[in-house]
């Protein structure tokens, strides 16, 4: 299979302090990985670097380019929706997302606010934070791309939902993208993840296949990455 990400000797630091360090990660197309670590492991940067909105150091391949200012042509990511005013309707949102992004596709886009139960009539400032965070799903997964990165995403979503929108996942993804999950609910993204990341000790810990831990450890996902954060478990 042909990788959608590959990454060689990443290295960032913010204010003098190291984030990560000789990061090497390679994805494959058609995947869907669980990215896991603890608050501050440097989850999130690693996804900004990813899109090219942050830079460090060595070398990041979207696709095969290694040009950050293209990496988001092919990368569509759960950003906040900070860049629009609390008077901005949802539609209108999705309208700049249509200017912008060539990708977007628009009929998608109404099948998730459908599926999603979004109101796209009303304001940012009238949505609840588990709203906010299924729009930004919506405007995520309409784009065409080889590469999402899902930033816990349903972290204010509410549980039923939370599962509901989980257990679909996979009908949004495109067969050859990779979908990339950062999320503190383990246990219920396991059954759809492909592959995991661990971060941890500012790089990456270990990227093991999903049913490769089953087998190897007798655990499930959440239980081999909780071992490795407590150190009984040894990654290879």
């Amino acid at each position: 299979m042909t990788n959608v990400l590959a990454i060689d000797q990443l290295g960032y630091k913010h204010n003098f302090k190291t984030i990560l360090h000789d990061v090497d990660l390679t994805l494959e197309a058609g995947k869907i990985v669980g990215l896991l670590g603890e608050n501050g492991a440097g989850k999130t940067t690693l996804m900004r670097l990813i899109t090219g909105s942050a830079k460090g150091t060595g070398t990041i391949a979207v696709c095969g380019d290694t040009q950050a200012a293209h990496h988001r042509s092919h990368v569509s990511f759960t950003e906040q929706l900070r860049g629009f005013t609390a008077n901005t309707r949802v539609d209108r949102v999705a309208d700049f997302y249509r200017t912008v992004y060539p990708d977007f596709d628009g009929a998608r886009f109404e099948e998730l606010v459908t599926f999603l139960q979004i109101d796209t009539s009303l304001k940012l400032a009238a949505l609840s934070k588990g709203m906010k965070e299924k729009v930004i799903i919506a405007l995520t997964l309409a784009r065409q791309v080889n590469l999402y990165l899902l930033d816990e995403p349903f972290s204010g979503i509410d549980s039923m939902s939370r599962k509901r929108i989980i257990s679909s996942i996979i009908k949004w993804k495109p067969d050859d993208a990779t979908m990339v999950i950062s999320d503190h609910y383990v246990s219920e993204i396991a059954p759809i993840l492909d592959e995991i990341v661990v971060v941890k000790d500012q790089t990456v810990y270990a990227h093991k296949e999903s049913d490769a831990v089953r087998e190897e450890f007798g655990m499930g996902i959440e239980a081999y990455y909780e071992s490795l954060y407590e150190g009984s478990v040894q990654h290879d």
